[in-house]
């Protein structure tokens, strides 16, 4: 019964990243809307890394995938990047004080949407204006957001790493 717990917390934390992404945001805000999913995954990845690592964080993208209907394997891809140097390292990112983890989040971020650019630009789709790097920046301002909601969601639902 406890991973079942678990399993509902993490998944609930998710599902709302997922809704906040797809939410119909007003146009003017659409530029600075971050990638939600991939904060609460930095987040998992880092509370949680034996029970939210990299074969879930693929997983997490393959949903995103099917549910933005982007091409099958590119959130997958860029999630399971990002998730490896989080779990690779996070008993030494959770130890640094809220700005260090702010710097480390948009570097996270930053990645995440170059690798997104990157596969897009393969695939002849690209187009770039400065406007495509603001998720990352309100990704990292809204960071300490999430790092509270989530967690709510670990002490609520007990997920103890």
């Amino acid at each position: 019964m406890h991973l079942d717990r678990e399993l509902v917390g993490i998944f609930l934390s998710l599902a709302g990243a997922l809704w906040l992404r797809l939410f119909a945001w007003p146009e003017l805000l659409l530029p600075f809307n971050p990638d939600w999913v991939l904060l609460v995954l930095i987040y998992w990845c880092l509370a949680a890394p034996d029970r939210f690592g990299i074969v879930a964080a693929w997983l997490t993208g393959l949903w995103v995938d099917a549910a933005t209907g982007r091409l099958l394997g590119q959130h997958a891809f860029v999630y399971a990047l990002i998730a490896y140097p989080c779990v690779r390292f996070h008993a030494r990112l959770q130890i640094f004080p809220l700005n260090h983890q702010l710097t480390f989040v948009l570097l996270f971020l930053l990645s995440a949407q170059f690798l997104s650019f990157w596969i897009e630009a393969l695939r002849g789709r690209a187009f770039l204006t400065w406007e495509y790097w603001l998720p990352s920046l309100t990704g990292t301002l809204v960071w300490p957001l999430v790092l509270a909601v989530c967690r709510t969601l670990r002490q609520r639902y007990l997920i103890l790493s």
